[in-house]
Parts: structure tokens; sequence; C-alpha cells
């Protein structure tokens, strides 16, 4: 208990046990509440992508919606989960950067706190308990 309260070393499994919870509430939670619903892109969606100037506004629906969904499912699963965060970290980021660069930070938030959660699965990987480690093992 000591160890624990003054910031000693954790046993490997808690780090391992703690990332894999956060991968598969962030994996789950973008997916169902956020991927889900842009699919298929609403003409409200598209039409909002037109007005920001964005390329190809329907393709990039579908590439927004995707990512969510498909990049959250993978990530919950931890299946290909540095390429998945890949896809998350950069719809996050033009979330964050430019869909509500001019909005107070409270309306960005919470697609800086998802870019951050991501870029530690893009850098960390999946961890022990994921498809990606069962597949490693030879």
């Amino acid at each position: 208990m000591k160890r624990f309260l003054t910031n000693g070393e954790i046993p490997l499994l808690s780090i391992d046990l703690a990332l894999t919870v956060l991968r598969i509430f962030a994996g789950l939670t973008m997916a169902l509440t956020h991927g889900a619903a842009k699919l298929p892109p609403s003409e409200k969606f598209v039409t909002f992508l037109t007005e920001f100037g964005f390329p190809v506004p329907l393709v990039m629906a579908w590439s927004a919606g995707l990512s969510e969904l498909v990049g959250g499912l993978l990530l919950a699963a931890g299946l290909f989960t540095r390429p998945a965060a890949f896809f998350l970290v950069f719809t996050m980021a033009i979330a964050a950067f430019v869909v509500h660069a001019a909005d107070p930070f409270a309306k960005k938030e919470l697609a800086l706190v998802y870019l951050l959660i991501y870029t530690v699965f893009l850098i960390t990987g999946s961890g022990k308990f994921s498809v990606d480690a069962a597949l490693r093992k030879p």
C-alpha cells in the first residue's frame, strides 16, 4: 500500500489492465456514440463539411464516420491498434483544430481528450491483453 501511495512501482499487470480498460472504453465510446451516428453520412453532415471548405465533402464524411466506427471497434479489440489509432488521431486533430478551432475550450475539450488517448495508443500499441498481442505469440 505504501508503494501505491508514494508513487512507487506498480506491477506490470496493473499497467496493462489499466491500458486495456482505457483502450476498450475509448474505442467503444467513439465507435458507438460518434462513428455509428455518422454512418451513412447525413445530408446535414455533408453540408456542414462543405461549409467548412473540406474538399470532396461526401468522401470526407464517409472517412470521418468510418475512422470513428471501424477505428474505434479495432481499437477496442486491440486489433491493428496503431493503424486504427493513427486514423483516430488524424480525425480528432481535425475535429479539435479545424472544426472547433474558433470554439471555446469547453467545446473542443472532448476532441482533445480523445486525441490524447489515441496518441498514447499510437505510441504504446495495444498492450498485453489484445488481439494484437495474441497474434504476436508464436
